[in-house]
């Protein structure tokens, strides 16, 4: 077994923009309001940007300036395409104004319309909504000179029926609204109308969808003695009226959530955020998990989880951290110089976590890497398939890394050919009374 300590390894995740997987989604920088789409069979997400507001600055409760725009890669791996609009280039916004919040996107006949809203300067109204287009769905947009005549509102939510109509929907406080989009997708051809069916209470975050031959409209929806929750209706046409049938997710540590729901790959995905990273709900982080519907096309509630969706394969970083399983270890944040994110703790003899499906691909991995910090040099991890006593396909000696912080990059030949889905279990081995092994960050299969 061959010790490598990889200096550059942090380093050039950021320069190519590459980013880890798990809950949270990406943690180079907060983001909140997620709005994922599948375009051309890939996902993607357009959120919102939270910050830390500059030290004299007069920002609003959220300190938001601009908007990135992230693709899946590979098995489980988020890419940042940068930034796609800065707040000072809205043609029409207020300079300054660090007020970009909920944005959309949308694709109709190749092209792709992107929706956000802006503080407009020289009026009062609280937000415009404005629209770009470009012939791909990472931009760059052409911006509309003007923001939609006849909208006034926050957080806009398109739905593209099958007859080709568009929709778009918005609001926010009491009341959402929607309105018919022309074909051009930048002007309404009716005014907009309320939302009615809705439950009483503030409301924001519209995101319409539809499954089946049924309309759901999904929605930020404070109750006086909860907070946010993620609330759905349904109706038989998208113009509503709704029928509200419940929530979707309950509130999560008495902060905001915004949303949205895809379907990818078969698979129903609900987005949306929390900040257990930073630990101040204004400065969140996008996340995910499955949804499921029930027969009669009610929606099961989703609980959060740090494992989240989608399958790691070959190149990924699998964040063993947001396990399924964890037996006599817990996790904690992770320390020295390492991103923000958790580790495996507290390791000890025959401790173990289980991280479930991981894609082997056909075959071809031969290594594997582990990133790892110790203060001692004795023991050793097993990576097993399926089960603490399944079969063993990995082995790393420890070996003492400056201290439980000080943290270098083991790599190993694989004992076999491993294809296709498995969950693993990482077994950490020690002797009997030793309270800690190792911490354990990551696991990266190779070819």
């Amino acid at each position: 077994m061959n010790k490598l300590y990889f200096l550059l390894t942090i380093t050039l995740f950021g320069l190519t923009k590459s980013l880890f997987a798990q809950n949270p989604l990406v943690t180079h920088m907060y983001t909140a309001d997620p709005t994922a789409r599948v375009f051309e069979g890939k996902l993607y997400i357009y959120p919102s940007h939270d910050i830390v507001p500059p030290e004299g600055t007069e920002a609003p409760r959220f300190c938001m300036p601009d908007y990135h725009i992230f693709s899946l890669e590979n098995g489980n791996t988020w890419k940042d395409h940068g930034r796609v609009l800065d707040q000072n280039e809205v043609p029409w916004g207020e300079k300054n104004s660090y007020g970009m919040w909920a944005p959309d996107c949308i694709e109709k006949d190749g092209k792709y319309y992107y929706y956000y809203p802006a503080k407009p300067k020289n009026e009062n109204t609280f937000r415009r909504i404005g629209v770009g287009v470009s012939d791909s769905p990472t931009g760059p947009f052409k911006w509309e000179k003007n923001y939609i005549k006849g909208v006034s509102g926050i957080d806009p939510g398109l739905l593209l029926d099958d007859d080709e109509k568009a929709y778009l929907f918005f609001g926010g406080g009491h009341e959402l609204y929607v309105a018919p989009l022309k074909d051009n997708m930048k002007e309404v051809s009716k005014a907009p109308i309320l939302v009615e069916g809705l439950p009483a209470g503030y409301k924001e975050g519209s995101f319409p969808f539809k499954k089946d031959s049924t309309y759901y409209l999904t929605f930020a929806h404070v109750f006086a003695d909860e907070g946010y929750t993620i609330g759905y209706a349904t109706a038989d046409n998208p113009m509503g009226p709704y029928q509200y049938r419940g929530k979707i997710m309950d509130n999560i540590d008495n902060g905001t959530n915004h949303h949205s729901v895809v379907n990818y790959k078969g698979d129903w995905i609900l987005f949306y955020h929390w900040w257990d990273v930073s630990g101040y709900n204004k400065l969140r982080s996008m996340r995910a998990d499955y949804m499921t519907f029930k027969k009669d096309g009610s929606i099961k509630k989703v609980k959060p989880t740090r494992r989240g969706i989608g399958i790691p394969t070959l190149g990924d970083t699998i964040q063993v951290d947001r396990y399924n399983e964890i037996h006599r270890a817990n996790t904690a944040f992770v320390g020295g110089e390492e991103p923000l994110g958790w580790m495996v703790s507290d390791t000890r003899m025959n401790s173990y976590v289980k991280f479930n499906k991981v894609d082997f691909g056909k075959g071809t991995a031969k290594k594997m890497q582990a990133r790892l910090a110790c203060g001692q040099r004795i023991g050793s991890i097993e990576v097993h398939l399926n089960s603490p006593k399944g079969k063993k396909i990995a082995e790393f000696s420890l070996a003492y890394t400056g201290g439980w912080n000080s943290w270098e990059t083991f790599e190993t030949d694989l004992l076999e050919s491993v294809e296709g889905v498995h969950d693993i279990v990482i077994v950490f081995k020690s002797d009997w009374g030793s309270t800690k092994t190792a911490n354990l960050n990551w696991l990266i299969l190779q070819e």
